[in-house]
């Protein structure tokens, strides 16, 4: 039974290559099976809780989204253990940028030719065969090796090691992918067969006059004409063939501005590659890494240099493409002229390696490469002149320059992102920037979470990655509140549009925390710098400050123990380019006080550490619900503070800034014609009244009393 739950159903690797593409070599199953089934059922509890089950392959089975939950490893793997475990099963390996080079298990020896093509990711230690596109974890490795050295083998066929098992959901909407794919490409026509009056249109409305067919034709790029958008074809797999398509449409604003709209088949979440990536050549030791597919166009055929482009902008690196880039001995990175791509260098940094990193921020003399193609600048030049990513412990101000220049003609960008639904926070904050603190409080029960849910979603809808460690709230309910934040209405009443909403919201770039109740301050900051490594996060929410104050530290000071997490946070943020936002109850205050900054709870620490300190101050009221508004008494970045009322839609869970002088206006509403002539009659008449009462007491005789004759 085992076995062919095993056979059918799940081990550990997670098979990506096509059945077509695997070496089929005999090889005994039952030891195998037998020796994977003893690791599977004698490994914690917590792994198998991760997504490994025994199901049947032909039974709708759950899968564990990855975008869900976010969860460590039991025991994070490090650079020293896995060179340890490798030297002690005397496999050779190449030390490189990112990723150790092993040769690859599920390759016949006799067809290797000494290539080192299994990668190991030296931060996670997951692993990718280039060859067979096979990927997994580090204890996926330690299992298959295992088996190896058990059964004597010198190679494992990939298909023993089978990935989740796929439901009928799953099955259908991926062939329906694959199908919508093909349907594409076979519909577009490739852009150098276009008549030339159209194609002089397209390449004027993509601002690409100066890309030459030939440059089109050797990367691939297609016209979709229903749609008038290029089609640029995503290739992988060792017989580089079509995987995925990128559509990209142009509009042209009433500014004479061009505004580019991406889709991606299939979804670019379940699908990483890198454009351009079968033009380069295996001795090739030099690649410019850019933003968009346009761009690569234009540097390829200035420089003639090895030139990709990343599925979502330079703001993403997702580390299963880091890989492909360990042959390059210089790594150029064409940043691009928003403030993600300034502040996502030092993520590609470190990834990359600093020593062969270098970067190309854009400026007057150095626009984005389609911009300067069209203008006729030395692309090569710019190219050569490129900033290294690496840096000493003191820079001078030569080294600032161009960075302080920057941020002076960039002022908008540098303020950060904006929110949509909040212009009064853009007013006092200017936007919401990387590797900043903001503490955030306000009285219990006045709607901390539930705000800060919406600000957090207005950001995550504009592409900010989010991750979410509720600790008071589980899961399932903040997800329900920010469903119907985005959703803006009710959707228990509803319900027939539930899937309509949530296939949308599923598209954000929104993570959460498994975490609940009291935890470890080291297990989240694990959590949290694995999830900026893997997932590019800039935004993360920890709900709240109390819960990360465990039982364990109750010997010790509880204002030093928050100091010491608050400082941690601070280091994080700024060490990782990564906005923290953490909620803090305040002190017990009365109900008729507003809150202060020294009214949050150890707030010596925390406003000191803290580039933001917002309040969300309430108003109790018998007679309605309280008035509520938001404060910012910090605001590091230029020194704006303020406060602005807010008003709570219960039927959105949303708040909004009330309507400006509306109560003005009903006081100064115009009345009728008639009305306000009967008005002036009655004022009238009432003036002729109290003027004859006045002259009746002026003719009047006087009175003399008692008193007044007694003293004359």
């Amino acid at each position: 039974m085992w076995r062919n739950l095993l056979l059918r159903g799940t081990t550990c690797l997670l098979q990506v290559a096509a059945p077509r593409f695997l070496h089929q070599r005999p090889f005994p199953p039952f030891s195998c099976v037998r020796l994977l089934t003893q690791r599977l059922l004698h490994r914690p509890p917590q792994l198998l809780g991760k997504g490994y089950f025994l199901a049947h392959s032909g039974t709708r089975a759950y899968k564990k989204d990855a975008k869900s939950t976010l969860e460590i490893p039991t025991s994070p793997v490090t650079i020293t253990d896995i060179k340890q475990y490798l030297r002690s099963k005397e496999i050779p390996f190449h030390d490189g940028y990112s990723c150790l080079h092993i040769q690859s298990m599920f390759i016949n020896p006799s067809d290797r030719k000494d290539s080192y093509s299994l990668f190991i990711d030296k931060t996670t230690g997951q692993f990718v065969c280039k060859d067979t596109l096979v990927e997994g974890s580090w204890e996926d490795i330690q299992d298959c090796l295992e088996v190896m050295q058990k059964q004597e083998q010198d190679f494992l066929s990939p298909h023993v090691l089978l990935g989740y098992p796929e439901s009928m959901e799953e099955q259908e909407e991926r062939e329906s992918e694959l199908r919508e794919v093909q349907r594409i490409w076979s519909s577009s026509v490739p852009l150098i067969d276009v008549p030339e009056e159209e194609a002089l249109l397209v390449k004027t409305m993509f601002q690409i006059s100066k890309v030459s067919n030939a440059t089109l034709k050797k990367f691939g790029v297609r016209l979709f004409k229903p749609t008038k958008s290029l089609v640029f074809p995503w290739f992988g797999g060792p017989d580089s063939s079509l995987k995925g398509v990128k559509l990209l449409s142009a509009q042209i604003t009433d500014n004479n501005k061009v505004i580019y709209k991406e889709a991606t088949v299939p979804k670019c979440n379940s699908f990483y590659s890198l454009f351009g990536l079968p033009l380069v050549g295996r001795m090739d030791a030099e690649v410019v890494l850019t933003g968009s597919e346009l761009d690569t166009l234009a540097v390829s055929q200035a420089t003639g240099l090895p030139s990709v482009a990343l599925p979502r902008g330079v703001s993403c690196l997702p580390p299963i493409l880091l890989p492909y880039l360990e042959q390059f001995k210089r790594v150029t990175l064409w940043l691009g002229d928003d403030i993600r791509s300034w502040e996502a260098s030092k993520i590609f940094s470190r990834k990359l390696g600093l020593r062969r990193c270098s970067l190309v921020r854009p400026g007057e003399y150095r626009p984005c490469p389609v911009e300067a193609l069209a203008q006729g600048k030395n692309l090569g030049h710019i190219i050569k002149s490129s900033i290294p990513a690496a840096h000493k412990s003191i820079v001078s101000f030569k080294q600032l320059r161009e960075d302080v220049y920057g941020e002076l003609s960039n002022t908008d960008q540098v303020a950060g992102v904006k929110w949509a639904r909040f212009p009064e926070l853009n007013r006092i904050l200017k936007g919401h920037r990387k590797g900043e603190l903001t503490v955030f409080t306000g009285p219990t029960g006045s709607g901390k979470t539930t705000f800060i849910s919406e600000v957090a979603l207005d950001l995550c809808m504009q592409g900010v990655n989010t991750l979410w460690g509720s600790f008071e709230i589980n899961n399932v309910r903040l997800a329900k509140v920010m469903l119907t934040q985005f959703a803006m209405q009710r959707l228990e009443d509803n319900l027939e549009q539930y899937d309509f909403w949530a296939d949308k919201f599923e598209e954000l770039p929104l993570y959460f925390m498994t975490f609940h109740g009291q935890q470890n301050i080291k297990a989240v900051l694990e959590t949290m710098q694995h999830s900026v490594y893997l997932y590019d996060i800039n935004h993360v929410i920890i709900d709240n400050l109390q819960f990360m104050m465990g039982q364990e530290n109750l010997s010790v000071d509880k204002f030093a123990v928050q100091d010491h997490i608050i400082g941690a946070f601070r280091r994080f943020a700024t060490n990782s380019s990564c906005h923290v936002t953490l909620v803090i109850h305040p002190r017990k205050e009365e109900d008729d006080r507003d809150l202060q900054t020294a009214s949050i709870f150890g707030s010596a620490k925390a406003s000191q550490e803290a580039d933001n300190v917002l309040i969300l101050q309430e108003k109790k009221l018998v007679t309605c619900p309280g008035r509520r508004s938001l404060q910012v008494t910090k605001n590091r970045f230029d020194g704006d503070v303020g406060i602005f009322p807010l008003d709570f839609l219960k039927s959105s869970l949303t708040f909004e800034a009330p309507i400006q002088g509306k109560h003005k206006l009903r006081k100064v509403a115009s009345k009728p014609e008639n009305e306000e002539g009967e008005e002036k009659k009655v004022e009238v008449k009432k003036v002729q009244v109290k003027k004859e009462k006045a002259d009746k007491t002026a003719k009047a005789p006087r009175t003399v009393t008692g008193k007044e004759s007694v003293q004359q």
